[in-house]
């Protein structure tokens, strides 16, 4: 794809809005934004939300960042890890519409089991990798962090749809109390690249108990379908080769919108996103007070739809879980509708362009 340049925007009226932290906001005043500044891409949890980013996922891996190659650490959950493995492919470009195609394209019965849905994801992975898969894990430049969790407590062990149900409803609960005490509950899991460590995750920074495994061909696939799962949908992961034993769940309970320790990378880490806002657990969407900040942002700079691109949109929204509920069995409608949300996001790609040649135009927000 290339994203044309005659169409200007600024932040917050045109497609896209920019926000930044302080490190990064000097940065852009003083020099812009090259390729060669990003270190990192993060990509949130969110199910359909991510179909929207597609366009701007093909501009930066397809055309931009190629045009400086640098080692670059790409961290993702659920659907957010999908998206940096499919522009990690060997044709970024055309993986990342491979995994549009396929995932706006998911036909489910009226009451799918989760045995049902988990065949159907991972038939979808296996065809979004393909042959190629591999080479996800021998990128010249980019590496891949995959992110999921583990049950412990009442969910380490829970075998039965009901067990689970009770595990994670007291989940809830002990998390509305206070984020900390989801720890009691799961742990996270951090796949990585074996080239790269990961050294910046290993101290400490939170409540939860994390625990490293390197990716591998013998388990690429099962991460990247772990970091998806989304209890009760889909049937909990039992083992991933290289991992502690146990039950593994969609990375975004613990890390929704991957609020992690950004400060310690070197470095800008550029963030597209499908909101303004960070929220740090999947269980924490509802708490409008837990919003993420502080220090650890100092060097992001997140770019996400504006309002008004987001109202041009069918049914004035995202695509999101919900529709699967509101078109019911209409496959057709809905898979109409999530491609052209697709289509409209390259509307985002051409902010961005424009963004990156004529920074001055933009309005930069705090993050």
């Amino acid at each position: 794809m290339t994203a044309s340049r005659s169409r200007g925007t600024v932040a917050g009226t045109g497609a896209l809005v920019v926000r930044a932290g302080p490190r990064a906001l000097a940065h852009i005043r003083e020099h812009g934004l090259s390729p060669a500044d990003v270190a990192a891409i993060p990509a949130a949890a969110g199910g359909p939300k991510g179909l929207a980013l597609l366009a701007l996922d093909r501009f930066l891996f397809g055309e931009w960042l190629p045009q400086a190659p640098r080692e670059r650490v790409l961290i993702g959950a659920s659907i957010g890890a999908w998206r940096l493995a499919a522009a990690m492919l060997p044709d970024p470009v055309a993986g990342l519409q491979r995994l549009g195609d396929l995932y706006s394209g998911q036909r489910y019965p009226r009451r799918p089991t989760p045995e049902h849905v988990t065949q159907v994801c991972r038939a979808m992975l296996a065809e979004m990798l393909g042959a190629e898969g591999e080479a996800i894990l021998a990128h010249p430049h980019h590496r891949l962090v995959v992110l999921a969790v583990r049950g412990r407590g009442r969910l380490e062990r829970a075998a039965s749809r009901r067990a689970q149900a009770v595990g994670f409803a007291l989940a809830s609960a002990a998390n509305a109390a206070g984020r900390s005490r989801l720890a009691g509950f799961l742990e996270r899991v951090v796949l990585h690249d074996a080239r790269d460590d990961a050294a910046w995750l290993r101290t400490r920074f939170d409540a939860f108990a994390t625990h490293f495994a390197a990716l591998s061909p013998a388990n690429l696939p099962a991460a990247l379908l772990a970091s998806g799962t989304i209890p009760l949908v889909l049937a909990a992961v039992a083992e991933i080769h290289g991992a502690p034993s146990g039950m593994f769940w969609d990375g975004g309970l613990v890390d929704y919108h991957l609020h992690l320790p950004y400060s310690r990378l070197p470095g800008v880490v550029l963030y597209p996103h499908f909101g303004e806002h960070i929220v740090p657990g999947w269980l924490d969407k509802a708490l409008r007070w837990r919003r993420a900040r502080g220090d650890w942002l100092e060097n992001v700079i997140l770019v996400a739809p504006s309002t008004s691109f987001v109202a041009g949109l069918p049914n004035a929204k995202l695509p999101d879980r919900k529709d699967f509920k509101r078109y019911g069995l209409d496959h057709e409608a809905r898979i109409r509708d999530w491609r052209r949300a697709m289509a409209e996001g390259g509307r985002l790609a051409d902010a961005f362009a424009e963004l990156v040649a004529r920074p001055e135009r933009f309005e930069v927000r705090p993050l």
